[in-house]
């Protein structure tokens, strides 16, 4: 069993009754020095300064935990709560689970992005629901004048055993509360764990079937106007407009400019949809205004120049390529990408002469109120947060420029406004995963082992589109990483697991090329290289080994990697892949078959080491999601520029992958039970390189660009 030792009684709790009596729990995850409260009468009074969490409970027994993290779809609004109710050892049946608002005084890292929300606070959430039991556990004890150690607790009950008694966890809450905090708390063994491990069903599985207003669209505010924004191209700015005749379309209130953008606020969405489709503008290009042609004319210049920054060397590569017995190189491409979130981005902003409301869905809620407060000039105790569920974000609301123009909009018309980007906005409106060209060369000696590496990343927009510390370096003697950059009017931002969604594609792809020219298994070759990294490391290793070997294994034992399988008597070609990214680790299995000359992607196998999982079943949907939307992006995802303006607007001209396209996709975990790592992105950067080498093992064609629909492996049958 593990124990966690308070270094002093501030350190945790903050302790107060709740309405009615009851024990109302704030669990602190950085201040040494939290004070326990005086009992207040009412849950409204609980001091705000101190906290970042809550955990309530009645005198009926039901528990409330405050999640403070947004909900993007990762399922941290569920997660969270089963890990402070695993260690009070509550009855799930009776937890209710609310979304708390912006808090900087209660509340630590309120962000989704980098998959490090349970990593952060996986020890704290424990410790929370640990401490609370403990408290319950001594009043009980207190009550039956027994010692605490005779006592146990189960499902929402203190039991003592010996006399054939029990509390509920609300006939004890109000004496609970009235009792000091403890400064040593056990915590669970994992094999006691009755929550965690299990499948658990999403807490917001009700409302978002039965159509509750839970994401930002559906926010509403009794007398708010809606604006949209017409903003330019990228290296255009804006000459003149129709502005009269805008305004004078029914229900348009406000029509007007700034920072380069045409806003329109008007009565309705519909009223303010027709306007912007009624805008006739005169835009000016500059200079800056780029082709996808010009990029791929820069790559080629980026990869041959001079000019580069070395991010890693290793050993002496010159002298290991010229003793070379054998080199082998590649080039990989990559577009621009949107992030083409189901719910375009939206924002309720109301700028009052006292303080600003800001009501939405965004991953940074903290960046969203500091801009405010900046761009206002008030201080960020005068602008609010409510957080709204997202209906999707892969970094794409990591940015505040949404909730910005809100609020510029807001102060403008001097009312409440809720800002709308419709589909068209949001797929040419930025930001995107940005454009990047990779260059690999390995060198061999004549017994086909590893002895030189060199890899040069060329980005748009991007200053490192490496990640130099990532496997195969350690592992290679003679080593060297650069990146080189071109800077454009193309905005990037991050986009689900940033730079590892490509970098992984065309590492893992290269190894593969690598491995056949050595004439060596590709898995193999791969695990030769970590022993190598572990018995003589070549420089720093950042990455766990005996982990990245074990996802290794488990999938080529799930997978039966090697051994001859055939769908309707055609042959399956398997092609493999293994990433470390957000602390985890993943490997994968793409199997592919031939149709009609045409390779098609039947299944993945997927081997994740993300430590502990807390719950089965938004673990399984996060992997089986990460590797849809890593296939789907890598197979058919293009966003191309003619002079500064996207070519792609809508679905009608950007390709997703379809219902019919989505493979079978078999999850395993590594049950090693160590703390829990990230899951949110690190098994999409695997997913293309998986089905990449498997599209090579069945039709004998590499695929190095994305996206796949382009090479010419599909082009006579697409």
């Amino acid at each position: 069993m593990q124990t966690i030792s308070n270094a002093s009684r501030r350190s945790f709790l903050k302790v107060v009754a709740a309405a009615g009596g009851g024990l109302f729990l704030g669990f602190n995850w950085t201040d040494a020095d939290a004070a326990v409260e005086a009992a207040a009468t009412d849950a409204t009074a609980v001091p705000g300064v101190g906290f970042n969490s809550y955990l309530s409970i009645n005198p009926q027994g039901i528990i409330t935990i405050m999640s403070p993290n947004p909900e993007v779809g990762q399922g941290i609004k569920t997660a969270f709560p089963i890990v402070v109710a695993e260690e009070l050892d509550a009855d799930w049946k009776n937890v209710i689970v609310e979304q708390a608002p912006l808090d900087n005084k209660r509340f630590e890292r309120q962000v989704a992005g980098g998959s490090g929300s349970i990593p952060h606070s996986w020890t704290r959430l424990r410790k929370a629901g640990a401490t609370a039991r403990q408290m319950l556990v001594e009043a009980a004890a207190k009550r039956w004048n027994v010692p605490v150690a005779e006592c146990s607790t189960a499902t929402g009950y203190v039991l003592h055993t010996a006399s054939n008694r029990r509390l509920s966890y609300g006939e004890l809450a109000t004496e609970a509360s009235q009792l000091p905090v403890p400064t040593d708390v056990k915590l669970k063994d994992h094999k006691d764990f009755k929550l965690i491990g299990q499948t658990i069903k999403n807490v917001d599985n009700p409302g978002i079937i039965t159509g509750k207003p839970l994401f930002g669209l559906d926010f509403y505010r009794e007398g708010m106007l809606v604006a949209m924004l017409q903003r330019p191209a990228f290296g255009y700015t804006l000459k003149s407009f129709n502005e009269a005749a805008i305004k004078a379309m029914p229900g348009i209130t406000e029509v007007f400019t700034f920072d380069n953008n045409v806003a329109i606020v008007g009565k309705s969405t519909w009223q303010v949809r027709k306007a912007k489709n009624a805008l006739n503008i005169d835009w000016t290009k500059t200079d800056a205004a780029e082709s996808t042609s010009d990029h791929n004319r820069i790559f080629t210049d980026l990869l041959t120049s001079a000019k580069a920054t070395v991010r890693r060397k290793d050993g002496d590569v010159d002298a290991a390529f010229k003793s070379a017995a054998k080199v082998v190189s590649a080039e990989y491409q990559c577009p621009f990408l949107p992030h083409s979130p189901m719910e375009p981005m939206n924002f309720f902003a109301h700028v009052r002469p006292d303080g600003v409301e800001l009501v939405g869905p965004t991953q940074t809620p903290d960046l969203a109120r500091n801009e405010t407060a900046k761009l206002l000039g008030i201080s960020p105790d005068k602008v609010t947060v409510q957080l709204t569920r997202m209906g999707g974000g892969f970094g794409r609301r990591l940015k505040a420029d949404y909730a910005i123009e809100a609020v510029q909009v807001s102060k403008r018309v001097n009312a409440p406004v809720k800002l709308i980007w419709t589909r068209e906005d949001d797929m040419t409106g930025g930001s995107y995963r940005p454009a990047v060209r990779y260059r690999f060369e390995a060198a061999l000696d004549a017994q086909g082992n590893l002895i030189g590496y060199k890899l040069r990343g060329a980005s748009i927009n991007e200053g490192n589109a490496t990640r130099e510390d990532n496997f195969p370096a350690g592992a290679v003697d003679n080593l060297l990483i650069e990146s080189a950059v071109h800077k454009s009017a193309i905005t990037i931002g991050p986009w689900r697991a940033p730079i590892t969604n490509f970098l992984a594609f065309a590492e893992q792809s290269f190894l593969d090329e690598v491995a056949q020219a050595a004439g060596k298994d590709p898995v193999q070759f791969r695990l030769d290289l970590l022993d190598k990294a572990k018995t003589k490391p070549a420089g720093p290793v950042k990455y766990d080994i005996d982990r990245m070997k074990a996802v290794i294994q488990l999938a080529v034992e799930k997978s039966g990697w090697g051994t001859k399988k055939s769908i309707d008597g055609k042959p399956v070609a398997q092609g493999f892949s293994v990433y470390f990214s957000h602390r985890s680790y993943v490997a994968q299995v793409g199997e592919v078959v031939m149709q009609k000359d045409k390779p098609v992607l039947q299944k993945v196998y997927a081997a994740a080491d993300c430590g502990i999982v807390i719950n089965q079943s938004g673990a399984r949907q996060q992997v089986t999601g990460c590797i849809v939307d890593g296939i789907g992006h890598a197979m058919f995802g293009n966003m191309t520029f003619k002079e500064g303006v996207p070519d792609q607007s809508n679905f009608s001209n950007y390709r997703l992958i379809r219902l019919n396209e989505i493979p079978d996709v078999e999850v395993h975990f590594v049950d090693n039970g160590i703390d829990p790592t990230g899951l949110g992105e690190p098994s999409l950067p695997p997913a293309g390189a998986a089905v990449a080498n498997a599209i090579f093992k069945a039709s004998g064609k590499r695929v190095r660009n994305q996206p796949f629909i382009e090479d010419a492996v599909f082009k006579s049958v697409l």
